[in-house]
């Protein structure tokens, strides 16, 4: 079968691989129907994923059809429309019982698919604990429509979950990208007064008033000084930082108001210093990590029901063959890109 395969440091590489068997009875096989680029796989190929192994199959984002399924599998069934989640995870162990999925402690829990074990860009994938890996797909939902369930949407309603939005707050997310809009999406969920999402590109801000009317795009640079003047208590109730840069990292809490919760969903290529001597005072609350994405099937029952919405996202499709094309232009962002899927099948 076809894959896209982390080679080396900076190279990717469209590979012959064997199709995928079981390897355990927890495991279930899954034939892509489409995969999507993600901007963690942009940082492993530029060496900031050092648990990222050269000769996986990349890729962490997909939705696909259940081929066949381990012996103790017993929620799913061949033919099954699933969508795969980004980790794969036990549910037993001290930090799933807890939902803290990424911290599964099983050899193959957390992120491994596209990381540590080949991942689904790609025509077929093995998913590890399948049970809990896999969601089935309401048949009134898309492939495009759940396409992002599994990752990127699932960061952002985690994002959402872990800022303390109150009903009736002013919200604050850093960053129009993909990830951005999905934690501004989710946040709107909580009923929140207002959610204003920041940019330093017009090209997102426009598609983010084109596509998602309710929420309030701001230019980067006039973001701190108009959440101050709009915002009663000084600043933003809670702040979601979704962008990864130094800069925005600083707006963050400069942003937040006295006991705000600042959650950090960004992936960072260099370390960031908490400045306490500036911030002494405030009395913030930091959340960090990596998304606990444990939600799936709550994500697609709300996409089922029409109050979330992710697909716009999904702004250019590839056929797998052109993976590398494909890349290119997700790392130039250019032509209005945000999420970049490829069909295995075309």
């Amino acid at each position: 079968m076809r894959a896209y395969t982390y080679l080396s440091e900076g190279k990717f590489a469209l590979t012959e691989k064997p199709v995928p068997s079981l390897l355990k009875d927890t495991d279930a096989i899954v034939k892509i129907t489409l995969t999507s680029i993600c901007t963690s796989d942009l940082h492993i190929r530029h060496g900031f994923v050092p648990r990222a192994l050269p000769g996986i199959t990349v890729g962490h984002e997909a939705v696909g059809v259940v081929e066949s399924v381990g012996g103790k599998v017993r929620s799913l069934r061949p033919g099954d429309r699933v969508s795969v989640n980004v980790e794969t995870f036990c549910g037993e162990c001290f930090f799933c019982k807890r939902g803290y999925v990424n911290n599964c402690t099983l050899p193959d829990g957390g992120w491994a698919l596209g990381c540590r074990i080949d991942g689904m860009q790609a025509e077929y994938v093995r998913v590890p604990y399948a049970d809990n890996a896999l969601t089935p797909i309401p048949e009134n939902v898309s492939d495009k429509q759940a396409l992002l369930a599994g990752d990127i949407l699932a960061t952002g309603y985690w994002a959402a979950k872990i800022s303390d939005i109150e009903e009736g707050a002013d919200v604050l997310v850093i960053g129009a990208g993909p990830t951005g809009i999905c934690c501004a999406i989710s946040a709107l969920l909580k009923k929140p007064n207002r959610v204003f999402i920041c940019d330093i590109d017009d090209v997102r801000l426009d598609f983010v008033k084109k596509h998602y009317p309710s929420l309030i795009p701001v230019r980067s640079s006039e973001t701190a000084e108009r959440i101050a003047a709009e915002c009663p208590h000084g600043g933003a109730d809670s702040v979601i930082e979704a962008a990864g840069t130094a800069d925005t990292f600083r707006l963050a809490w400069e942003c937040a108001r006295p006991n705000a919760t600042v959650a950090i969903v960004a992936m960072y290529d260099s370390p960031q210093v908490l400045p306490l001597p500036d911030m002494y005072g405030k009395n913030l609350t930091f959340k960090t990590g990596g998304v606990d994405g444990h939600d799936a099937a709550e994500i697609l029952a709300l996409i089922s029901r029409g109050e979330l919405d992710s697909s716009p996202l999904v702004t250019h499709t590839f056929p797998l063959s052109r993976a590398d094309e494909a890349y290119e232009l997700f790392s130039s962002r250019a032509d209005g890109v945000m999420k970049v899927a490829l069909d295995p099948s075309a």
